[in-house]
């Protein structure tokens, strides 16, 4: 399931949508990423993210169905927020369940790889100085490189 959405997301509930009645899940993982309150040695005052809706979703819907050919997931869930966030707000929430928790772990660690890298959101972050556009990291593309994932553009 994909959401992309302006407003937070609560985790516990978010959970217990995606599991409720499903008692083949044995194991359930997540993943928040949050706005940091500095990049290298700049405070961060605010992280704005912009996409393209339409193109968002589907590009988001092909990693997670490469999740689910991977992984025998009895679940899953991708929320990515965009607009204006603060320090400390949540931008990404991954939710991946399965019988066993290995695979739950595998495919939340393979969808938010593939996110950081590829996924169609650009990132402004905003100081006192102004703002600066966040490219991916040189880190976050060679993590992606384990996973032999096809380009999904």
């Amino acid at each position: 399931m994909i959401k992309v959405q302006v407003e937070p997301f609560d985790v516990g509930e978010e959970i217990a949508g995606l599991t409720s009645g499903n008692t083949a899940i044995g194991g359930v993982v997540s993943f928040v990423g949050t706005v940091r309150e500095m990049s290298g040695d700049a405070a961060i005052n605010s992280m704005t993210l912009e996409h393209y809706p339409g193109m968002t979703e589907q590009a988001l819907a092909k990693i997670e169905d490469q999740a689910n050919k991977r992984w025998p997931l009895e679940a899953s869930l991708i929320i990515h927020r965009y607009g204006k966030l603060l320090p400390g707000e949540g931008i990404v929430l991954v939710i991946t369940a399965s019988a066993h928790r290995k695979a739950a772990f595998e495919a939340c660690e393979f969808l938010m790889d593939w996110l950081k890298t590829k996924a169609p959101f650009w990132k402004l972050e905003e100081n006192d100085a102004g703002g600066t556009w966040v490219d991916a990291r040189e880190e976050d593309t060679a993590a992606t490189l384990k996973w032999a994932v096809e380009d999904t553009d």
